[in-house]
């Protein structure tokens, strides 16, 4: 199992970012997927997840209608676009493989992260 993050950086207060995981060496259209934040200091946050294939996904509070987790399948390939970007979302960026097709809140729930994208916003 192989997951590779990318896309993150350093942007401005209210810019935008879209990160992407790549994956490898499992059947990534079998699988729940989520993006999870690690800030300084902080524990390990689930941000967004989606099904395997029916495209209902989750998001925590604090990104509501700003970030979006989509998928790809045919390209084993997962995405979060991340819009009007705050201080507050600076941390690193993982994607996680959940151990089955609906996605869970709890981190038990997933079996396998990439090494993650640093994601940094400031003035």
């Amino acid at each position: 199992e192989r997951l590779v993050e990318s896309g993150g950086g350093l942007v401005q207060p209210g810019g935008s970012l879209r990160l992407s995981c790549a994956a490898s060496g499992f059947n990534f259209n079998l699988y729940a997927m989520g993006w999870f934040r690690r800030a300084p200091g902080k524990a390990s946050e689930l941000v967004a997840a989606i099904n395997s294939d029916d495209d209902r996904t989750y998001y925590t509070d604090s990104v509501k209608g700003r970030f979006t987790i989509a998928r790809d399948n045919a390209l084993n390939t997962l995405y979060l676009e991340m819009n009007n970007l705050k201080p507050e979302d600076t941390a690193v960026y993982s994607c996680g493989k959940s151990k089955g097709t609906l996605f869970r809140l709890a981190q038990q729930s997933y079996d396998y992260w990439g090494q993650g994208t640093q994601v940094t916003v400031t003035s």
